[in-house]
């Protein structure tokens, strides 16, 4: 696993190829780089020791990719690992949030702990969402986290999204 080499394509796939200006930065403050948040989402998986390591090493590359097709117009390397690819596939709504509601919760519990960084990652900086918004982020982030926690048992991303859905 070539870490870096993934993290410098994710880097220049959201500073030099987002698909609209918005998907170059996070909403919350329009200055964070985008690229922080799929890099914290693979950051954090890869220190759940109680994970297999092979699935933390294929999960935190497919969370470093896992906004590329829908937010920039970079196509994933071709080099990606077959198991990665499905994962990014898996991970990648292009209808956007109301989509991934309505399909996630029938995809396979791998894909939903991937998953849960993302929408836990979301909610951290997630400053920028209503009342209203907040709730249905929230509601959909605590179903995710109990399959998540019914089948992995009790994960620091579990623990951190207990804490936010509160």
């Amino acid at each position: 696993m070539n870490l870096k080499k993934h993290i410098d394509y994710v880097i220049d796939a959201h500073t030099h190829r987002p698909k609209a200006a918005k998907n170059k930065f996070r909403y919350w403050d329009k200055k964070t780089p985008y690229y922080i948040h799929p890099l914290w989402c693979a950051m954090t998986l890869l220190t759940e020791t109680s994970l297999p390591k092979k699935l933390r090493e294929n999960g935190a590359v497919a969370l470093l990719y896992h906004d590329v097709l829908e937010d920039t117009n970079a196509k994933l390397p071709k080099t990606l690992d077959k198991k990665i690819t499905f994962y990014v596939q898996q991970l990648t709504f292009y209808g956007g949030f109301e989509e991934e509601r309505k399909l996630l919760l029938n995809k396979g519990i791998e894909i939903k702990l991937l998953k849960l960084y993302d929408k836990v990652s979301n909610l951290l900086d997630g400053s920028w969402m209503n009342k209203k918004e907040r709730k249905i982020y929230t509601d959909f982030t605590k179903k995710i986290m109990i399959e998540v926690e019914k089948y992995y048992g009790l994960l620091n991303i579990v623990k951190i999204a207990r804490e936010i859905v509160k």
